[in-house]
Parts: structure tokens; C-alpha cells; sequence
């Protein structure tokens, strides 16, 4: 363990495996894969609904029915009953490549032409397939479709062209199109009987007539590529939607056989799937540029217009920066989108307005993505004066003008900031002052200029008259900063010049040379330190009123590829191109932890809070987020967890923080009751919520007295005698009761000389208080010997603090006795049995809170006793063993709730 632990991934929408869609009653839910883990969007927002846990390989083909997922990874499928996995079905030796919903059968298809058919009805974990179908080598499936209507058969494409069809019955080809030369990539079938839709690479959709083998209507537009994905609506309009490798989604009119409109910023890439909702006129797509979206056709001449929309970067990150508390994070991309994300709810994530974008791209007919702005290399934020004016500066790759942003709104601002008009050169660095009232910037000639962020107005510039062409660095500046006060403004040039001047006065106060090429700077504004990454892999640190260095840190092995400070200024985190980020003590000066995560980091923020770290990596488009452990462990200090100078493996964190395997495990524990004859197995119930625990719902004062018996009973000690109960009246015969309740005699007839006998028997046995047995006892031996004790719990639910602890102590062992006539004794067993039950109720993590009361008033009893005997130590020992087991588990939980909890504490929506 580290200081920081991997907690989530956050900004995956969809993956490349195409989406399935399925209704539940009125609601319709769409499944999409994002690596790894499945989730599940409600349709009517677009919100998620479930998240899967991590299986361990990629996902890459799903099918859903009802209730149940079937999800495909590797060579094998796993079942899913919501988020729970039921069953895992082995049986192809090649990854699986298609999945298909049939009847009451799911069809596999591998990558090497095999084909099994899976029973659906009675899901079973060792479950065998009913049937297969191998495919000739010279036919290499593509894609398979289920023709409406056709009893046991499916329609399978190739990639060489042809298509069979097959009786999966008798498992027999019944016939063979000769298809159209070339690769078959999408098959779909239509409301009308039969007749499939089938979209071609070469850009052609055949609407064709399988009974009779005969060509509808063929649509063609090759210059959108390959047909990737087909969809016909059924509210009745003759409307065929078809989507290809170049993002665009058209749609066709089946009726006049014409193209009706087409939507061609509909996705950045490849189009994946496109659904259109049962009975409705909504259409679903997902791209390959990590988006969901919803097009509604609401009229007969105008183009689909978006409805509602999930997406996320669809190229790796280059920039981020934690905004808002923690609460929301900046991120820019080489996709040219500029996006904040919310670290709390997913559908509060959204992209930064360019300016109608789409609009624009319509009126000149260009992709939107020509008009969008250049990608982010820097940017800066002050949220001081979000509700005033702009409050976050851009650089753009290859551009001479500074961007502002107006984040209330989520808007490009209305200046651009345009520094050295007469030689303009692309712009390198920026930064906003404490105040938030100005921006500078710093261009790649060399030339740093200030700008007042409320009327876009220059301020002036900083020149160093002393550089051979009067600019305030002989070459690019790489890094600019501005201190707390408005007093210093320090920038650094590529040269390894750093320059401190006076902000308001714009003056060059004094300067240092690094002595090599610098490549970032960081400046902390708390303590005055300013870090220095250069192309040596060393990170200084230098002090800007003393002008010395002051912190040298070494330990990287390859480029430096970003670092931040701590908000209390004592930590300072570096990231490298060799795969590891260090975390390095300021005060100390010296590496306190290291991890290597595999994937090289390209960009890293720390929150405001310090309790999560923020991640980018190369070839990822997620943002990766980190939990600081000393936030939320109970360790005395950072070095009992940190691996100080040593670097640790690490797993990047994953869309979902539960894996199969670990679900597994927690759908079913074994217990072992540690007496040689016997041993018993507690399975958890179905409505269990793995790693979570089930409380009993009873009222808190009920559990909670159990703990504060003793003080209730010493404040409520009555100050005179109890008074003796009032005796019934005498023609209503009673009998003694433990409980001191009146207990009346049953009717008896005189003649009845069998009935007479029982009662005097009774009579004797009462007079024997010692021989009598309560319903607490009777009810514990019975479940014991049944192994289920619901009947137990809910009778010890009912009973009151006083009544259960009575319970409880009428069990207590006050004589010494031998250990061989000693564990025969009744009270002896049921201390073993409340032992089992105890380790039972602990494992299921049932009625959770009240069990925890129980089980120390019970320890507090009977303490002494179970420290005497061996075969009750072992028991106890069994029970310490499940309750920190159970502890361990939920800790993991706990540290990630209270890491939310942090969150939505300062959050409007908490």
C-alpha cells in the first residue's frame, strides 16, 4: 500500500463493442462496454444505472435479455443477473467475437468460424452447450442476424462475401447467397417478413428478400466508407438509418427508394451500432469517439435533431487542472475539445461551447471539427472571479492568440488576447494573476505581455533591455508565474534564464541561470518555491526572494513530463515517460513513496483538499483518479504505508472498483465451526449486496441500550421496592411463570383422569425452575440443529434491551465444575451455539449494527467463561478471525465513501 490508492477512471462513455438495447416495462436501457466493465444507461436520461465489476479481459461482444447480460471476454462468456455474475461458460478454445439473443438460446460465434448454441432457460454455472456449427474455412463470419419469423434460423455473414443461411435445429446449412463481392460488415432484419438489410466495405446497403432470393433495393454512397451499422425504425415510416467509418449517419427512405437526410457531424469516428427504439422514433448510436447519442425524428422533412448526449474525450488528454474544491476537473485535449468533468455525478460532465459550432459548420458545410480551436497545450484558472467575468486562459498549439473562457456559462469568452502585434508568434505559456483580474502570457519569440481579463485591454509588457532584441527572453518562454501579492511575476525561458520582475511596474528584479535547458516550471505561491523540471530528468527547487536553489531531487529515468505542489506546500509530485510517479518531502528533501504504473503519466493535478490525485496517460482517454490513503487511514504518520525510496507496482484504477473474482467471493463464504465432528457452511443470500452490509432497521435506542445496559439500569434504579403483582381472581386458577406474568390453567374436565395426570406433572416440573427451558433456548438448539437461524434472529429482534440481556445471563456459569461434567451442561452448549450463530450472522453481514451490540454484551457476560475453556477460545477465536475479515472487506468501501462524503460536503448536491 502507498500513499495514493487507485480509486476510479472517470470520462469512459462507450468502448468499440456495439451497444444492445433492451426494454423493461415502459423504460428502455442501453448496454455499452467500456473496457473492461459493462455499463447499463437508462434511456430516458441517459443516466447510469449500473456498473459492472472488472472482469479479467476485455469485453468484446454482449447481448442482454431482461434482467441478464450476457458479456463475452477472451474465449469465455459470463452471465449477469444486473451487476451480480450467476455463471461463466467455457467451452471456445478462440475468442469469442459475436453474441446473439434466441429465443430461448444464446448463440457464440469465435473468431475461427465455431458457433455454439447455450440453453438460456435454467442458467447453470457448469453448463454445456446444446449445440454446434463449424463453418468451412473459405467462409469466415462477420456478423449473424436472426430473420423475424424464421423458426431456428439465423443468417450469417462473411467476410468473403457470401452469406448462409441455418437451421440451428438440425444444425444443417439450408442455403447460400452469393452475395455481392464484398465483405459482408452489418446485417439487420426488418418489421416486414423476410427481409434483411445487409451493409457492405464497399459502401453499398442491399435491402434483400431471403425467401425469395431477390434484390429489393440497393443504396448506395461509397464515399462515407464501409457500412458499419444498420437500423430500420418501427413506428411505421418506411426509414432505414445507416452509419459508416467516416462518423456520418444517413438516413434512406424504403418507400421512394432515395437518401432522406443525413446527419454528418454525427460522430468524430467509425460508427459503431445504431438502434432505433422499439415503437419509437429515437434513434441510439455509439462511435468510436467515446459517445452515446440520441437522435428523435419528431418530423417528416427535417434532418434528426440531437436529443440527449453522453460523451467524453475522444483523444488522449493533454492538460488537466482541479476546479471548484475538487469538485470538478479542467481537462484539454488533442481532440480540440475543452471539457470539465464532475468527479461526483458523471451527467454533470459536459464539453465547453465554442461558439455554435454546429451551427456554423451547417452554414458552411465543414466538419464541426475544422472550426473548433486548435488543441490546449496551457491553461490557468482563478475561481475568484468566476461570477464577474472570464476566469480561464488557453494556449493553443501553433497559435498567436490567448483564448479566455467564462466558466459560469461554460462559454468561449468574448476577448482574444493578441500580444507583439507586430510580430506575432505562437503563444507558449500563460497565467492569471491571485486576484483573477489579469492574464499573462508568453509567446514562443520570447515576448511576455499582461492583459486585464475583464476588458481584454493589454496592461503592458515585460521587457528586458538587456536581451539582444529588447523581448523579455532571448528565445520560447516556457513557464510564467504570478505570486499571491501582485508583487513578483517570475517566468523562465527555454535557455534556462528565470526572471523575476515586478508586476506592477514591469521591471526585471534579478535573474538566475539553471544551466540547462528547461522544459516546465511550477510555481508554489503559499511558500514562495519554485520548481524547475529540466531535460536532465532533475527537478530544482529554488527560492525567488533568496535567488538560491534550495531542493534537488533525482531519481527519474526518463523525460520529466509534469509536477505539482501540495496546497500546504510540503509535498511535491513528479511524473516521467518512465512510467512512475514520485512523491518528494520538501522539508525533508528526499523521496517519501514511488509507484509505477505501466502507462507513462502525461499530465497530474492534486485537489485543493489533498485527498485525490488526478491522472492522464498517454494513449488513454480517461482522466485516473487517486485516493491519498493519509487522508483516510488511521496510520500515526506517512512512513508507516509509504515505500520511501523504492518504486511499487501499480495498477492503474478501473471504470469499476469491484472485480468478478471478488464477487465471487463475497456471493459465497465458508465458515468452519472448529469442533472435530462437525463442520458448517453459511452461504450469503441472494438479496445480499456483495461488500456491503444489511442493517436490521430496527430503531437505534433498541441496539444502542444493549451497549449502555448498565448505566440505564443505574439512572432508572427505582427508589422503593417493586410492588407485588395483584393476584387474579379466584375462579380464574393460575400457574407460576418465570416472567412473573399470569399464566392461566386451561379449562379441565373432572372425568379427564389422563388430563389430570399431565397437569400434576406440570405442577411438579414447574416447582423445578432449575429443569425449565425458555423459548430462547428452545428456539437456539432448534436452529443450530436446522443450520438456519431467520426464526432465532427475528424472536432476539423482538425482545427488549432488558428481556435480551436477562436472556443472556440466565446462561451465565457460576459454579466451578469438571471440565467433563461442565461442557454437558445445557448452559455450556448454548454458549458454544450463540458462538455458531454469532460467526454465522458475522459472514452474511445481516441485521449488521444490531449484531454488533449483541455480540458485545454477549462478550461482556460470558467473557470469563469462554476465556477458562479451550473449546470455547476456539470458537472465539473463529469469531475474531470472520469479524476482521468482514472489517477488512468493508474498510475498502469505507474508504471510498468517505472519500465521496468529502466531495458532496461542499457540493450543492449533497
Amino acid at each position: 500500500m502507498g500513499i495514493f490508492e487507485p480509486f476510479r477512471a472517470i470520462g469512459y462513455i462507450t468502448g468499440t463493442v456495439p451497444i444492445s438495447v433492451q426494454r423493461l416495462g415502459t423504460e428502455t436501457f442501453a448496454t455499452v462496454s467500456v473496457g473492461k466493465a459493462f455499463k447499463i444507461y437508462d434511456c430516458a436520461k441517459l443516466n447510469v444505472v449500473t456498473l459492472s465489476p472488472l472482469l479479467p479481459k476485455k469485453i468484446r461482444a454482449f447481448a442482454s435479455f431482461r434482467d441478464y447480460t450476457f458479456v463475452a471476454f477472451g474465449n469465455e462468456i459470463a452471465v449477469f443477473r444486473r451487476a451480480h455474475q450467476v455463471a461463466t461458460w467455457s467451452k471456445h478454445v478462440a475468442k469469442v467475437d459475436k453474441l446473439l439473443l434466441f429465443g430461448e438460446h444464446v448463440l457464440s460465434l469465435d473468431v475461427e468460424g465455431n458457433m455454439f448454441m447455450w440453453e438460456f432457460k435454467g442458467i447453470k454455472e457448469d453448463a454445456a452447450p446444446v449445440g454446434h456449427v463449424e463453418f468451412s474455412g473459405n467462409f469466415t463470419p462477420t456478423c449473424i442476424v436472426h430473420p423475424d419469423t424464421h423458426l431456428n434460423k439465423v443468417l450469417v455473414g462473411s467476410q468473403e462475401g457470401p452469406l448462409q443461411l441455418w437451421n440451428i435445429s438440425t444444425k444443417k446449412m439450408i442455403h447460400e447467397f452469393k452475395g455481392w463481392g464484398s465483405s459482408v460488415c452489418s446485417c439487420v432484419s426488418s418489421p416486414a417478413l423476410d427481409v434483411v438489410a445487409i451493409g457492405c466495405a464497399d459502401g453499398k446497403i442491399h435491402v434483400h428478400d431471403i425467401r425469395l432470393d431477390n434484390e429489393i433495393v440497393t443504396f448506395e454512397d461509397a464515399s462515407r466508407g464501409a457500412v458499419t451499422a444498420l437500423s430500420f425504425i418501427t413506428d411505421g415510416r418506411p426509414l432505414l438509418a445507416s452509419g459508416g467509418s467516416s462518423g456520418v449517419i444517413s438516413i434512406w427512405n424504403l418507400k421512394k427508394k432515395c437518401l432522406k437526410s443525413v446527419i454528418r457531424d454525427a460522430h468524430d469516428k467509425s460508427i459503431i451500432s445504431l438502434n432505433f427504439l422499439a415503437n419509437e422514433p429515437v434513434l441510439i448510436s455509439s462511435s468510436a469517439d467515446n459517445s452515446v447519442k440520441m437522435w428523435i425524428f419528431d418530423t417528416n422533412d427535417v434532418a434528426p435533431r440531437l436529443l440527449r448526449f453522453r460523451s467524453g474525450h475522444s483523444a488522449p488528454p493533454k492538460c488537466i487542472r482541479f476546479y471548484s474544491n475538487g469538485r470538478h476537473i479542467l481537462s484539454a485535449g488533442e481532440d480540440r475539445a475543452f471539457r470539465l468533468f464532475s468527479v461526483i455525478q458523471e451527467q454533470q460532465s459536459r464539453e465547453l461551447s465554442q461558439k455554435h459550432i454546429s451551427r456554423r459548420a451547417k452554414k458552411l458545410r465543414l466538419k464541426e471539427e475544422e472550426l473548433k480551436l486548435k488543441p490546449v497545450i496551457a491553461f490557468d484558472c482563478a475561481e475568484i472571479r468566476e461570477r464577474d467575468w472570464c476566469n480561464v486562459v488557453t494556449c493553443h498549439k501553433d497559435t498567436a492568440e490567448a483564448y479566455v473562457w467564462r466558466l459560469q456559462n461554460f462559454v468561449l469568452g468574448e476577448h482574444i488576447l493578441k500580444p507583439c502585434r507586430e510580430n506575432p508568434t505562437s503563444i507558449k505559456a500563460c497565467a492569471i494573476s491571485a486576484c483573477g483580474n489579469f492574464a499573462v502570457v508568453g509567446t514562443a519569440g520570447g515576448w511576455i505581455e499582461r492583459f486585464n481579463l475583464q476588458s481584454g485591454i493589454s496592461r503592458g509588457s515585460y521587457l528586458d533591455m538587456s536581451e539582444k532584441r529588447g523581448h523579455s527572453h532571448d528565445g520560447e518562454v516556457i513557464g510564467v508565474a504570478c505570486d499571491s501579492t501582485n508583487t513578483l511575476m517570475i517566468s523562465a525561458g527555454y535557455h534556462g534564464d528565470v526572471k523575476v520582475w515586478d508586476f506592477k511596474k514591469r521591471v526585471l528584479n534579478s535573474r538566475w541561470d539553471v544551466g540547462c535547458t528547461l522544459v516546465k516550471i511550477v510555481y508554489h505561491r503559499v511558500n514562495g518555491l519554485l520548481a524547475t523540471v529540466v531535460d536532465d530528468f532533475v527537478i530544482r527547487l529554488y527560492d525567488v526572494v533568496a535567488l538560491k536553489m534550495v531542493r534537488e531531487f533525482k531519481g527519474h529515468t526518463d523525460r520529466i513530463t509534469d509536477v505539482c505542489f501540495s496546497e500546504d506546500g510540503k509535498w511535491l509530485i513528479s511524473s516521467s515517460m518512465d512510467g512512475t510517479l514520485r512523491i518528494w518531502d520538501v522539508i525533508l528533501a528526499k523521496q517519501i513513496d514511488g509507484m509505477h504504473v505501466g502507462v507513462p503519466i502525461t499530465a497530474l493535478s492534486l485537489s485543493p483538499n489533498m485527498d485525490i490525485l488526478a491522472t492522464i496517460h498517454s494513449d488513454k482517454n480517461g482522466i485516473y483518479l487517486w485516493v491519498n490513503q493519509s487522508m483516510f487511514s488511521g496510520a500515526p504518520n506517512v512512513n508507516s504505508y509509504a515505500s520511501g525510496q523504492n518504486v511499487v507496482n501499480v495498477r492503474l484504477p478501473s471504470v469499476s472498483a469491484l472485480t468478478s473474482s471478488e464477487a465471487d467471493d463475497d456471493i459465497e463464504m465458508e465458515t468452519q465451526v472448529s469442533e472435530g465432528e462437525k463442520a458448517i457452511s453459511f452461504s450469503i443470500s441472494p438479496k445480499q449486496i456483495p461488500e456491503l452490509v444489511t442493517l436490521s432497521l430496527l430503531p437505534k435506542s433498541q441496539w444502542q441500550s444493549l451497549i449502555n445496559l448498565d448505566i440505564i439500569k443505574a439512572r432508572n434504579k427505582p427508589i422503593e421496592p417493586p410492588k407485588k403483582p395483584e393476584k387474579a381472581p379466584f375462579f380464574l386458577p393460575s400457574v407460576p411463570s418465570l416472567s412473573g406474568d399470569i399464566l392461566f390453567k386451561p379449562n379441565e374436565s373432572e372425568g379427564d383422569e389422563e388430563s389430570q395426570e399431565k397437569n400434576k406433572d406440570s405442577k411438579n416440573s414447574m416447582k423445578n425452575f432449575g429443569s425449565l427451558e425458555s423459548p430462547f433456548s428452545k428456539l437456539l438448539k432448534s436452529s443450530w440443529d436446522s443450520k438456519n437461524f431467520s426464526d432465532f434472529t427475528d424472536y432476539i429482534k423482538g425482545l427488549s434491551p432488558s428481556a435480551l440481556d436477562m436472556e443472556l445471563r440466565m446462561l451465565e456459569i457460576i459454579d466451578e465444575e469438571a471440565e467433563e461434567e461442565l461442557i454437558k451442561r445445557p448452559e455450556f452448549i448454548s454458549i458454544g451455539q450463540l458462538l455458531d450463530y454469532f460467526i454465522k450472522e458475522i459472514t452474511c453481514r445481516n441485521n449488521f449494527e444490531f449484531m454488533q451490540a449483541v455480540v458485545r454484551l454477549f462478550l461482556k457476560i460470558h467473557g470469563e467463561t469462554i476465556r477458562c475453556h479451550p473449546s470455547l477460545q476456539e470458537k472465539a477465536r473463529k469469531l475474531l478471525e470472520t469479524q476482521s475479515l468482514v472489517w477488512q472487506k468493508m474498510e475498502k468501501i469505507f474508504q471510498s465513501t468517505r472519500c465521496m462524503v468529502t466531495f458532496l460536503s461542499n457540493s450543492q448536491f449533497c
